[in-house]
């Protein structure tokens, strides 16, 4: 069926708008017959609109939710950084060991001295990314917290210890000593040079009585008496060490340090230092002996060379060396012994901390002449305990080194040698005789 005039009118009218914006409507419709249609398209352009417009809108949510709900997988990146928990500090006083914070991971507090540990001493980084246990923190240690003081006494706090206050006829370290029945172990009671009345002084009525630093309250309040205090014997209960580095010696109200025979009292009252009687010029050593200086005392010695046999002969040339005079050229023997004997004196505390060197052996060429290419150390005589070893420092220097401690008073001997060596031909052959003197003191 073939569209009216009327349709056919509009469908032209619709085309020619799209294609030139006008047309000529004189042809087909009035003017308000084309204002109607025009009016009818502008509806239905709006309506497309409006349905676009609300299809664009579900799409839009459809795809948030797809995109929320894919986030949710447990499998979601592989790639993705680990799970990690959060940063630990480390508590004031106290020290913190562990730097990772994934999961799995553990890390462990500690507190320094005089401090103990609250909280957890190990934490764990968990799966959902908290740690195991609590906060650690680091509490002072109270060093009176375990009532130390007994009988009264009463506990001042100090730097990582504490001393007790003890009440009148109570005495010691944890006021543990009653005065009037059980003098203390340190209390000099049995000779009156150690002894000392009271100072005694009414307040209020009441008469009270103290002593002198250095004495201590025994008796009765009635009958009291100061006695001396035997620091020697307090150190010695104590374990505090040791008060005087060698002997120490109760004076009343005090006590002082001695030093033995040979060695003096150092200025800090407690330390020894041996005295050098060869450098003081206190020794009697004769015209042709040499002064040498040991722990406490001395030595005169006068080395003297090998006695000469067949072609080998030695002449001194200075008080502590040897040198081996001119071979035959067809003597062997006389080629193969030392070229230079030294004589050398060492003087050691008892029980030196090993291992420790002791002696050092070297080669130097002469000038204009070339040295050895390569040299041998070894004891020849005098370790047949195994106290000593001889080993290579660099190219051109052996050390003599003590590997087992000694005890002294005692004196022991070692022979060291040094062989040259040119082209692997033997050249010559130096000794050196080491004493070693050992204190019975290790000061």
């Amino acid at each position: 069926m073939a569209p009216s005039f009327e349709r056919r009118c509009l469908l032209l009218l619709f085309l020619t708008v799209i294609q030139s914006g006008h047309a000529a409507v004189q042809t087909c419709m009035d003017k308000h017959q084309v204002v109607g249609v025009l009016r009818q398209m502008e509806k239905f352009l709006k309506g497309q609109e409006m349905r676009f417009t609300e299809g664009l809108r579900i799409m839009k949510s459809k795809l948030a939710a797809l995109q929320n709900s894919v986030s949710k997988l447990p499998q979601a990146d592989q790639s993705a950084a680990p799970p990690t928990c959060p940063s630990l500090e480390a508590p004031a006083h106290g020290t913190k060991f562990g730097s990772k914070y994934f999961v799995g991971h553990e890390v462990h507090f500690t507190c320094s001295q005089g401090y103990q540990l609250a909280g957890s001493a190990t934490r764990v980084c968990q799966d959902n990314g908290t740690w195991t246990g609590i906060g650690a923190m680091c509490k002072d240690i109270s060093e009176c917290a375990s009532n130390p003081c007994q009988n009264g006494g009463t506990c001042v706090e100090g730097v990582n210890q504490y001393k007790c206050t003890c009440p009148q006829n109570w005495s010691g370290s944890h006021c543990q000593h009653q005065t009037q029945t059980a003098p203390p172990e340190w209390s000099v009671v049995n000779d009156p040079a150690f002894s000392r009345r009271p100072r005694c002084a009414q307040v209020n009525r009441a008469q009270h009585c103290s002593c002198d630093a250095g004495f201590h309250m025994s008796g009765t309040s009635d009958n009291s008496i100061c006695q001396d205090v035997n620091e020697c014997e307090v150190y010695r209960l104590d374990q505090g060490g040791k008060l005087c580095v060698h002997e120490c010696v109760n004076v009343p109200g005090s006590y002082h340090c001695s030093c033995p025979s040979g060695y003096k009292l150092l200025p800090d009252g407690r330390s020894c230092e041996d005295v050098d009687e060869c450098l003081s010029q206190q020794h009697n050593c004769s015209r042709g002996t040499t002064c040498v200086n040991t722990g406490g005392g001395f030595q005169c010695v006068n080395p003297e060379c090998p006695h000469s046999h067949g072609t080998i002969s030695y002449v001194k040339t200075s008080p502590f060396q040897c040198e081996r005079n001119p071979c035959p050229m067809d003597s062997r023997s006389c080629h193969q012994a030392p070229k230079t004997l030294s004589f050398h004196y060492l003087s050691l505390p008892s029980n030196l901390q090993t291992p420790a060197t002791l002696f050092r052996m070297a080669t130097a060429a002469a000038p204009g002449r070339t040295g050895p290419d390569s040299l041998r150390f070894g004891i020849v005589g005098g370790n047949s305990r195994g106290i000593f070893v001889m080993q290579r420092s660099d190219r051109q220097t052996g050390e003599l080194i003590l590997v087992q401690q000694l005890r002294g008073p005692q004196e022991i001997t070692i022979d060291v040698d040094m062989s040259e060596y040119s082209d692997r031909i033997f050249q010559a052959k130096h000794v050196a005789r080491v004493h070693i003197l050992v204190s019975p003191y290790n000061f």
